[in-house]
């Protein structure tokens, strides 16, 4: 009974802490980046408390320093950014009328001469029909192009996204301060928490926890910052319209496995594309920066920045980014690699003990006897 107690007190934690994230998740964002900030520098508040600083001046002297480091990058890059996307919402519906032309006209030709040399070896008499093809293919970059302009009309007007981002700059940098001054002591009231009996195994959960995640959050951030720039900066160079918007992006949407470089793939192809045709030799200039920069992710900076320190099958991590998407927003894709990280750790330490316990050795021994 005492293991079954144990269970479903640990169950009815986990979907209480579910019932609150779902509840709260509108309001939960620059609380989350807060923390975050707090966790990925501690290690630095450390390092100046043995150099002499106090814990109470180490946490402020690094909340001053991140938050006037991200005041000169939104000085910066947030009017480029603002101009270039406001620009983009206003020539879109002439973007889309090209792309829709330019898609019908030549998607329309090639289609009808392979599709009818394919319907002609299947046999199939019906007379293959062009204008079907251009038709299908306008309504689908018709439908497509709708949904984006919707979409980032939102993002532009929505009264609740402008208190989102107020609210990221000004809570942020204040629940980090506290945090960071505090945490010591919360790691340690953590730890007076876990059962005598249980508390090593519990220490040794939560180094592994930390490595993980702290691996994974330090090394992913410089790759999302070191692609946004590649991106950004290589697309503006060739004379990609939106190059720069495209850029930072993809860059900012790289924590996301495949969703960052996917969307400069997209992006930058079709950009392009519409931009330059019918030469196509800005759309192999843009090629070529996007697979610089995914070959650069893929060989050198994922590698050497984060390495296998997540410990997490890909589909398994697409899994837990497109559930806590789905149930928390944007606040739920930040959550998703640490919670993924951490049922990997419990996971991985449920099978080692379960291997080590009787019902498997018994299953075995019984298995060796019968063969």
């Amino acid at each position: 009974m005492r293991l079954e107690r144990q269970l479903g007190f640990w169950l009815g934690a986990f979907a209480a802490l579910v019932l609150f994230l779902y509840v709260f998740s509108g309001v939960l964002l620059p609380f989350v980046a807060g923390m975050i900030l707090a966790y990925l520098f501690d290690p630095l508040a450390d390092r100046l408390e043995r150099m002499g600083l106090s814990r109470l001046g180490a946490a402020l002297l690094i909340v001053v320093v991140i938050s006037l480091i991200f005041l000169i990058l939104l000085i910066l890059f947030v009017p480029v950014l603002a101009h270039q996307l406001a620009t983009f919402i206003e020539s879109l519906p002439d973007l889309v009328t090209r792309l829709q032309a330019l898609v019908a006209q030549e998607g329309g030709a090639l289609g009808g001469k392979l599709g009818a040399g394919v319907l002609e070896r299947l046999g199939i008499d019906e007379k293959f029909n062009s204008a079907d093809i251009q038709k299908s293919l306008g309504d689908i970059v018709g439908q497509g192009a709708q949904w984006m302009l919707a979409f980032l009309k939102s993002l532009w007007s929505g009264g609740q996204a402008v208190i989102g981002v107020f609210s990221l700059l000004v809570v942020t940098p204040v629940v980090a301060f506290y945090v960071l001054l505090d945490f010591d002591r919360m790691v340690a009231a953590l730890d007076r928490l876990a059962p005598p009996a249980h508390r090593d195994d519990v220490r040794v959960l939560a180094r592994q926890m930390n490595s993980a995640i702290s691996g994974f959050l330090r090394g992913q951030s410089l790759v999302c910052l070191f692609l946004g720039l590649w991106y950004g900066v290589g697309l503006s160079l060739i004379g990609l319209k939106f190059g720069f918007l495209i850029g930072i992006c993809a860059g900012f949407l790289s924590f996301i496995p495949y969703v960052g470089s996917l969307t400069a793939l997209v992006l930058s192809a079709v950009m392009s594309i519409v931009q330059g045709w019918p030469s196509l030799s800005l759309f192999a200039m843009a090629m070529g920066v996007v697979g610089a920069g995914q070959f650069l992710e893929g060989n050198v900076l994922t590698p050497r920045l984060v390495g296998a320190s997540v410990g997490l099958h890909p589909v398994w991590l697409m899994f837990s980014l497109f559930a806590f998407g789905s149930l928390f927003g944007f606040t739920g894709l930040i959550l998703a690699v640490p919670v993924a990280a951490m049922i990997g750790v419990l996971f991985r330490f449920a099978l080692a003990h379960y291997f080590e316990s009787p019902i498997y050795r018994e299953a075995a021994a019984d298995e060796r006897e019968l063969v």
